[in-house]
């Protein structure tokens, strides 16, 4: 079978993954459920004669050094795809997510209004965060979207690889990819500094180098956009701040205090109503209370300022939750299964 046989049937499928794996059929994931397509049992030759058609010889011969490989790939008419290629029981397996070729637009995302209202920012950083496949590149690229048909800015997003890609509208818009256009994340985001920028998306802050350029980015008057796999808030929070030297976590906390602007994590969760995912979002503001729970290291108390403070558009996790099951889009198994406080969930979903 095709290589693009089998990308067309995900695609109409709808799936957001692909993976290929020597023993099994080819399998795809739609809205969460890993299902295997009606195609025959793929041979390890099979798998590496896809990786073949899809990267070069250098690819190649790096994928052979180092055992696994991230690259992306697109097919004309059809979409792009997010490929890690790796090596299991001595064999080649591939997982593809599905990238759409088109940004939708934010308010197709089911997302909360304030968060049109943060691609207004002037400067700072902005996070949104939640496991993977949670939907954070396509919320961070709608954003950029919105940005790019609105302003006249130089807009920069540093990627692994790239995934929507984006031609200039009003805005000047360059993309670099993680191995081909800079060998780090923090390596292009130093140099990115040096590029008269106004908005910069760091596709991950993955490493204290590249936390600390971030936020010293946001901290010289930039607009700066990023994600983390946290689950909420104040783990965000928690988790940047814990990236740093004891010694250093006070400062760290002081600067973070005042360039955060805002922290958006998101679950997907399979619709009841019709085919398709619709995400929970919680979403905290740093107010001047957030700011002095940060510096004061009471990240405990996020979850209570978030509560208190919906007149803002703040909403904790599980509120956005009950949201979902109180307008029948979600069941309430699922509801309860990704609450951040199981328990007080079912008490609000029963009252």
């Amino acid at each position: 079978m095709q290589l693009h046989e089998i990308l067309q049937i995900a695609t109409k499928h709808d799936a957001s993954d692909i993976h290929l794996v020597s023993g099994h059929p080819p399998i795809m994931r739609v809205h969460t459920v890993m299902t295997p397509m009606e195609c025959p049992i793929l041979a390890p030759k099979c798998v590496k004669e896809y990786l073949v058609s899809m990267i070069s010889k250098e690819q190649m011969d790096r994928f052979e050094t180092e055992q696994d490989l991230d690259f992306s790939y697109e097919v004309t008419g059809m979409n792009r795809f997010r490929v890690n290629a790796h090596f299991q029981r001595g064999t080649i397996g591939m997982a593809m997510r599905i990238i759409k070729n088109k940004v939708p637009p934010l308010e197709e995302l089911n997302l909360p209004e304030l968060i049109s209202r943060l691609t207004y920012l002037p400067r700072g950083l902005v996070l949104v965060t939640g496991d993977t496949g949670s939907g954070k590149s396509t919320t961070l690229a709608a954003m950029v979207q919105a940005m790019n048909d609105r302003y006249r800015k130089h807009i920069i997003t540093l990627e692994d690889p790239v995934e929507y890609t984006f031609q200039s509208n009003k805005c000047l818009l360059e993309q670099r990819e993680l191995g081909y256009d800079m060998p780090t994340f923090a390596s292009g985001l130093k140099h990115a500094l040096r590029q008269d920028p106004d908005i910069i998306l760091v596709g991950e802050m993955r490493d204290l180098d590249t936390t600390a350029l971030a936020i010293s980015a946001a901290e010289t008057g930039h607009l700066v956009l990023s994600t983390l796999h946290t689950v909420n808030a104040s783990q965000t929070v928690e988790r940047i701040i814990d990236m740093y030297p004891s010694g250093q976590q006070n400062q760290i906390r002081s600067m973070l205090a005042n360039t955060l602007q805002a922290v958006i994590s998101q679950t997907l969760f399979s619709r009841m109503d019709q085919p398709g995912m619709v995400p929970a979002v919680e979403v905290m503001l740093c107010t001047p209370a957030i700011r002095n729970i940060i510096r004061e290291s009471r990240t405990f108390e996020i979850p209570n300022v978030i509560d208190t403070n919906r007149q803002l558009g703040m909403i904790s996790l599980d509120n956005a939750i009950a949201q979902l099951y109180f307008n029948s889009l979600i069941s309430r198994e699922d509801a309860i299964a990704q609450a951040a406080y199981p328990d007080k969930l079912e008490r609000q979903l029963a009252a």
